[in-house]
């Protein structure tokens, strides 16, 4: 029977498991000793996500014992709150994470940050006061930049992936990228695009061991590159992502202390909902389970007036929502 003592380090360890799956660096080593979360988001569309649907002839019914978490990389380099009612951070990364406890296993959705969505425009006081058509990583910027603005992106892809529930979010900014990757000892990987003139270290084709601020050049570029789209941005940071858990895993059977250590690190670059206890219980429970796979949403990426649109197909979002939240009814 194992003790408290090492429980407790188990679930750190499944905490990091699972994050590193999904987010830039920072993510890795703080979802269990964040502490300064308040209150627990609260979806208030949960009522009209249909219990059960019929797709190309087939019936679907709702999975019960779902649970779902969204992660944001944010593109600004401090976690100051703002004082009005909307900010300059953008949200560049974005997926959710779908935890079917009853099946053990474990779908993540990867949203590009392009993606045009309806998103709610906030009053003065955090309040709806109107919608737009935006790219999704524009509704971080309604609200005080913190709690407010990670809310009002969870209900924008809720209202995406039809209005799928919610449960719990967390933001990391682009300073826990080169401070966790230096952490494990850098990330070494094939450079799969050409950086000449933006930071030439990173030469195409080449395995290099990434350091510091090259390691955030490689996930956050792509202006300059020869396919500017976020399309091409996201397979980097897919690949950064599996070779950072590699490494961080080493790190963890390596040095017990480790989580402790990269935690004191990183706990000024989150904004949770979520306090360290209930990140607990949540990773208790995905303990066991299996990573079916990471979605992308299929569609079209078009130049707009000023910026890159990418407009998602109907059909897949259907697709990748059906394959994550339902079972097919017998």
């Amino acid at each position: 029977m194992e003790t408290q003592k090492n429980k407790k380090r188990y679930f750190k360890y499944i905490a990091i498991v699972l994050a590193a799956l999904c987010v830039v660096s920072a993510v890795l080593c703080v979802l269990n000793v964040w502490e300064n979360g308040q209150g627990i988001f609260s979806n208030t569309d949960d009522d009209a996500f249909e219990e059960e649907i019929v797709y190309n002839g087939e019936k679907y019914i709702l999975k019960d014992n779902v649970d779902t978490f969204l992660v944001l990389g944010l593109d600004k380099f401090e976690n100051t709150e703002s004082g009005s009612y909307n900010n300059d951070k953008q949200a560049d990364f974005l997926m959710l994470f779908v935890i079917d406890n009853k099946n053990s296993a474990c779908t993540a959705i990867h949203i590009n940050r392009d993606t045009m969505a309806e998103i709610n425009v906030l009053g003065v006081a955090g309040n709806k006061v109107s919608t737009t058509e935006k790219q999704i990583a524009l509704a971080h910027t309604y609200g005080n930049g913190k709690e407010v603005s990670c809310r009002n992106t969870a209900k924008a892809v809720s209202k995406l992936l039809l209005d799928v529930k919610i449960d719990h979010y967390m933001s990391v900014t682009m300073e826990a990228v080169p401070k966790f990757n230096d952490l494990v000892g850098g990330v070494t990987l094939e450079v799969l695009e050409d950086f000449s003139g933006i930071d030439d270290t990173l030469v195409k084709g080449k395995n290099v061991t990434l350091m510091g601020e090259h390691a955030l050049n490689y996930v956050r570029t792509r202006y300059g590159l020869e396919d500017p789209t976020n399309n091409t941005r996201m397979m980097r940071q897919r690949q950064y992502l599996k070779a950072l858990y590699n490494k961080t895993r080493e790190c963890i059977s390596e040095d017990d202390k480790f989580i402790s250590k990269a935690s004191l690190n990183m706990k000024d670059h989150i904004v949770s909902d979520c306090s360290a206890n209930k990140l607990e219980t949540l990773f208790a429970k995905v303990q066991k389970c299996e990573l079916k796979g990471i979605y992308d949403i299929k569609g079209e990426t078009v130049k707009g007036e000023k910026f890159m649109e990418f407009y998602p197909d109907t059909d897949s979002i259907t697709d990748i929502v059906i394959e994550a939240f339902y079972d097919e009814k017998d």
